[in-house]
């Protein structure tokens, strides 16, 4: 747990109070989030879904990144009162408004990372010659 009153805490409070892009960062950063909002917006599915579809994420993580994209009421979460005990996740209202920026994000780094690729490439290909 990090201490609220530490010169780090503070400043970044400071810019999520007074930058946008640092408030959306804020809501989506981090390795498994994007993972996790990218199959959640084609819609709703099961935490075991989750689990098997994003290849790598512990259950931990996983239920900690669900856990905070909650309280961020990004997603909502669903009991079904069955045996066993069936959970599936949805993005909320709020979450469904950020599909634009989510896909815009997506292509730009598509378009970045074949950018890259490409000038690695070329490079190769003159210290080759």
């Amino acid at each position: 747990m990090r201490k609220e009153t530490s010169t780090n805490a503070l400043n970044e409070k400071k810019m999520i109070d007074t930058c946008g892009m640092s408030s959306s960062l804020a809501v989506i950063g981090g390795r498994w989030k994007p993972a996790i909002l990218c199959r959640l917006s084609y819609g709703t599915m099961r935490y075991g879904e989750l689990k098997k579809d994003i290849e790598g994420i512990s259950e931990r993580m996983l239920v900690a990144q669900l856990r905070e994209l909650e309280k961020d009421q990004i997603i909502t979460r669903m009991v079904f009162p069955e045996v066993p005990p069936r959970v599936e996740y949805q993005l909320t209202d709020l979450g469904r408004t950020m599909k634009t920026m989510l896909n815009t994000m997506s292509d730009w780094g598509n378009m970045y990372r074949n950018h890259i690729n490409k000038n690695q490439n070329e490079l190769a290909e003159t210290t080759i010659d």
